[in-house]
């Protein structure tokens, strides 16, 4: 299938040159330091509360799962148009973007091939931190249900940081101006709600359901809600066509 050969031929040279892996570090690290505050911070909180006894007891939850996926989500947030700006941008620097327009290929073919293969790379990224879990599950009881709406939530803003950044990399040649592009245009839909208390009572819903971030709180209090896989779902879709117009217009 064409385009998991196309996924594979792009996830292989992630790994060609060592930005991959400074990228995957750098994310490890950050996540990991995060953890470990997270996890000091909870245990002080834990051992005040059953030194004086008052105030409601902390739980892992709200202590340190939910803090730690929205800072995942944050730390994506930067490093997702760096993984993308190569994707179709390279292809028009080197020139080798004619050979795919000449190849029996489908144009659909390539953009849900590169698609598929940034997205996998920000899974891998996203699974290493599996880890802390499993850390939890031997000290503690985690509540299983937040912890997989905050994992099938984050692969779902991955996703949609993906299909974004591949929209801005097939606009243009320049791979930094692609990462600005994306960045920008995720940093908007990330704020957008902002503005919602100061609009009328329509597009404060609007804003609200156009917050990238906004959707994502549901799953990190472990409610799967069909109105955030819609909106997901609709955004990664809309922006795959969009890139497809792009790229069919060269």
């Amino acid at each position: 299938m064409n385009i998991l050969l196309i996924a594979k031929r792009d996830f292989r040279n992630y790994f060609s040159s060592p930005i991959a892996y400074i990228v995957i570090a750098v994310f490890a690290l950050l996540i990991g330091w995060m953890f470990f505050n997270l996890v000091t911070f909870f245990m002080q909180q834990s051992q005040q509360f059953s030194a004086i006894n008052m105030g409601s007891k902390p739980n892992l939850s709200d202590g340190i799962l939910r803090p730690l996926f929205g800072n995942m989500n944050v730390v994506l947030l930067f490093v997702a148009p760096f993984i993308t700006m190569r994707l179709l941008a390279e292809e028009r620097k080197d020139h080798t973007v004619e050979l795919l327009f000449t190849a029996p290929i489908k144009s659909t073919d390539i953009i849900y091939g590169k698609f598929l293969s940034a997205f996998a790379f920000l899974c891998v990224m996203i699974g290493l931190t599996l880890i802390y879990p499993l850390i939890l599950a031997f000290v503690a009881k985690p509540d299983w249900g937040v912890l997989a709406g905050c994992y099938i939530g984050i692969f779902l803003v991955a996703a949609t940081y993906v299909a974004v950044g591949l929209f801005w990399s097939s606009r243009t040649e320049n791979q930094i101006i692609a990462a600005v592009l994306s960045f920008g245009t995720l940093l908007f839909f990330w704020l957008i709600n902002w503005a919602a208390h100061q609009a009328g009572a329509v597009w404060s819903d609007v804003l609200n359901y156009l917050s990238v971030i906004g959707h994502y709180q549901n799953f990190s209090q472990g409610i799967l809600d069909t109105s955030d896989l819609v909106y997901y779902l609709s955004f990664i879709g809309f922006s795959l066509f969009l890139t497809n117009l792009s790229f069919d217009s060269n």
